[in-house]
This record gives C-alpha cells, structure tokens and sequence, in this order.
C-alpha cells in the first residue's frame, strides 16, 4: 500500500470514528425529568457537546501529525503500513475509553517519547527547514528540557532552539508544560515531530501554609521540575540535559558553549551545573572583545543550565515543595561545589511577567547582553577551569590587583592600565558597592550573584575589575542573605 493509500485509510477511520461520537454524543437519550426542559439545563448540554467536539478535533489533529510521522520512519511497506492504522485504530480507542486529553488531568494523547538510543544512531534521518542533516551522533547527546505553563510566547523560545540547534539527534528537545492551558499546548503541537511534548498530569490543589498563598506559582513549579526531570532521566533515560525556560531566548552558539563544557562538567566532581547566564551581565560590565571568557562560580546561575543525570539522582530524592532554586544554593545542596558561568550570557529572558512579578526585570535583566559572537568551545583547552588549577591562577591574578577605590575608579583617575581590585569587608560595604557599580546586590545562602570564592569579576569602563574580600577570606557567611 503507498503512503498516500496509508494516509487516506487513515483518515476515512478517523472520520468515522468522529462522526460516531458525535451522533452518540448528540442523540444520547435525554433526561425524562421535567426539570430537563428548562432552557439552562438544554443550553448546558450543547455547551459540553461544544466542548467535545472541539476536544476531538484537537486529538484527529494530533493522531494525523503522528500517522504521518509514522510513515516516514517506516517509510512504506505494506507490512509497515499495515501496523500503522493498527496503531491509530488501538490510539483512537484508548482516548475513547479515557475520555479525552483532561479526563483525569493527565497527558494529552502524544507520539511515543523518542528511544534514547534510537535517538543516538539514525542511519536515514529526515531533514527539516530548520535545522542540519544529521548523521551518526559524535559526542554527547545532550536532551534540552523546556519548562512550558501558559506562555503562548513559547513558541519565541522554541524557534530560537530549532535555528540553532545543529543536531535533532544530538539535541533532542522535550518540552514539558503545567497549567494544561490550551492555546500553549496547541503552539507546542504545531511543531510536531521537531520536538516531544509532555504535559505534567497533576494538577490537584498544593497544600501551601497560609503564609505562603500568595506564593503559590513557586510551589507549582517546583513539583513540575521534579516531575519533568524524573522524566527525562528516568523514563526517557538521557544521561545529561540543559534546562531552558519557556521565556528565554539563545545565542548562535549557545549549543556549542554547552557542548564544549560537557566534558568538563563529567569530569571534575568540583562542578555540579554549567549555566549560560551571567546574573551581571549588562553590556557595559562585560568585555565583548572576549566571548570565550568562562569562570567558575560559587552562586547557582540557572536561566539555561546542564546538569547530569547523576546530580539528578542526588537531588531528587530530597527535591523540595517550592523555592528549588534557592533551596538548590543551600549549603546542604551545594556542598561546595561550583558552576561553570559565561562572561557574556548565552541566554536572555523576555518574560517579564511570571510568578516573581517582573522583579529584577525593568532594572536589571532586560539590559543583560546576549552573546551574538560564534565560538568554538569544542575546539578549545578548558583545562584551566579545573578546580586545582583555577583557584591558584585566578586568585593570584586577583590579589596580585591592586585596590583603588570606587571614586578613583569612576572618574577614572588610575594612573595605570590593568585590572584593579575593589575591596569590601562587610555585607553593606558590599552591597553599598555593588548598587554603586550597578551590579545586583543580593545574597543567597551567603553568597554574591557570580562569586567566586568571595569574588566578583566584571567590566567598568572597559577595566577589568574584581569585588573582592580580604586576602584572609575565611568562607562565606551564611547570614549574610
């Protein structure tokens, strides 16, 4: 049978079978109570047939992408075509029987998740307008998870990963949505088999103390983090993955920064994430003369982070009711360990809106500089980032700074090139400073946004500048935050 045959047989069962809901949905017996009568009750049955029907061409659609995307991995034996409208016949009964995509609050009906070694090794891939032709994976696959909820802008986010992603083999996408808002969903379901779509089936009431109601959003994204990534390294079994919301946007080389730190992030057990956001990151406190600048840092990045499967299995059997982000820079989580941050992000946000209100937003992080400048991470020596060698070479290159103070610095009345050194000894020397220099001044769990070991490097009038503590820095102070 050809592939258009296929299609056609595929499309005459679907119709039926909606055409038979329908009728039976419609001329269903109808109450004999007199109360039935009423125009209410008459006007609230055809709204929920309304809504049926509405449901059921969402999944004719959907179970449409899936056959043809089913031809093309068979690509068209009988025998193979066959077992396709097999497939669609046993999906379209299973939706019938569980009463459609919320039923229950569970996943809508999805093409299978992609096999982990399957997505590996393709010998005959099918090439799409977005991305490259891929062949054999050489070097990690790396799955990229996005978190979805109720943005339709999703779709800003998804079209960035698509155009620079080179790979569909080496960087399979998952993006996972909350709410079960239907507009986001259907945004996600136009990109059909470019990605696997995966909804997160609880959807029950969080008990929150009541202090806390009007932080409910954190709450909800918390367990939709453990759910999604319990799923990615546990059912879809992909060993490293980067995690992107739906609000952000990438750099050209955004999957080439990650790549090139692979290795790195594998092999020293000093690091736990690799992170492509600089939380000081505004264009005139960054060197754009050097993209390729990396640091080690002591503060949790996230907005576009790797982590490995391993971390994964550490932090998810303690992964917390909300707040994971800062629960995650605790002292208990981190224990000790550093992340690997860009000199100029590779990841920007535009969701203004969202659970934090815009916090930061208008003042900070709408103004964070997004790499435009290819490199080639894969191609270069990151041994430096090694902690044994990082913490004598940077630190020494800090403290061998010399320290001027601010006013001298803005006006700019050193009388030598080179990098300088600001030095702070308390929490508001600190952030007194920080406001001054326009960096963000807040602490978690002790800790300064970019810091390491107590140091914050960043640009001022094209000078390299370290905030720094005293050269007898005994660790950080947790009740500095």
């Amino acid at each position: 049978m050809r592939k258009k045959d296929a299609v056609a047989c595929a499309f005459v069962v679907l119709s039926v079978w909606v055409l038979m809901t329908s009728f039976l949905l419609f001329f269903h017996p109808l109450s004999t109570s007199k109360d039935f009568k009423k125009d209410a009750e008459l006007e609230e049955r055809l709204s929920k047939l309304e809504s049926n029907l509405i449901e059921e061409a969402h999944v004719h659609d959907s179970l449409i992408n899936h056959i043809q995307s089913l031809i093309k991995k068979k690509d068209g034996s009988k025998g193979n075509n066959n077992n396709i409208l097999e497939q669609v016949k046993g999906a379209a009964l299973d939706h019938n029987l569980d009463g459609g995509d919320n039923a229950a609050g569970g996943d809508s009906y999805l093409p299978d998740p992609p096999d982990p070694d399957e997505t590996q090794y393709n010998a005959d891939p099918q090439p799409d307008e977005n991305q490259a032709v891929d062949g054999p994976v050489k070097g990690p696959v790396i799955a990229i998870l996005v978190f979805s909820c109720n943005r339709v802008t999703v779709n800003r986010c998804l079209d960035g990963l698509l155009r620079y992603r080179p790979s569909k083999q080496q960087f399979p996408i998952i993006v996972s949505q909350d709410c079960m808002d239907t507009p986001t969903a259907d945004v996600i379901r136009s990109y059909g088999d470019q990605l696997t779509f995966i909804q997160q089936p609880d959807q029950s009431d969080i008990a929150i103390p009541p202090k806390e109601k009007k932080f409910k959003g954190y709450f909800r994204i918390a367990r939709h983090y453990g759910w999604a990534l319990n799923q990615t390294f546990f059912s879809f079994n992909y060993n490293s993955a980067i995690i992107v919301e739906d609000d952000l946007e990438v750099s050209p080389d955004f999957f080439e920064y990650f790549l090139g730190t692979h290795d790195l992030l594998l092999k020293d057990p000093s690091l736990w994430c690799v992170s492509a956001w600089n939380d000081n990151g505004k264009e005139a406190l960054v060197d754009t003369s050097h993209p390729e600048l990396l640091y080690r840092t002591d503060f949790f990045p996230g907005l576009g982070w790797m982590l490995t499967r391993t971390l994964w299995s550490e932090l998810s059997v303690k992964w917390p009711k909300s707040y994971w982000d800062d629960w995650i820079r605790d002292p208990a989580q981190r224990k000790g360990r550093a992340c690997i941050r860009p000199e100029i992000s590779r990841t920007r946000t535009f969701g203004k809106v969202g659970v934090s209100n815009g916090l930061f937003y208008e003042k900070h992080l709408k103004y964070i500089k997004l790499n435009d400048k290819n490199v080639q991470f894969t191609n270069m020596d990151l041994g430096y980032l090694h902690k044994d060698m990082y913490d004598v070479e940077f630190v020494k290159k800090v403290y061998d700074s010399p320290i001027v103070s601010y006013e001298e610095l803005k006006t700019g009345k050193i009388s030598f090139d080179g990098d300088v050194r600001i030095q702070y000894h308390t929490k508001d020397k600190f952030k007194r400073t920080a406001k001054m220099l326009g960096l963000m001044d807040d602490f978690r769990s002790g800790v300064p946004r970019t810091a390491y070991r107590g140091i914050v490097a960043f640009m001022y009038n094209k000078r390299r500048v370290y905030l720094a503590p005293s050269t007898n820095w005994k660790g950080y102070n947790i009740k500095w935050s």
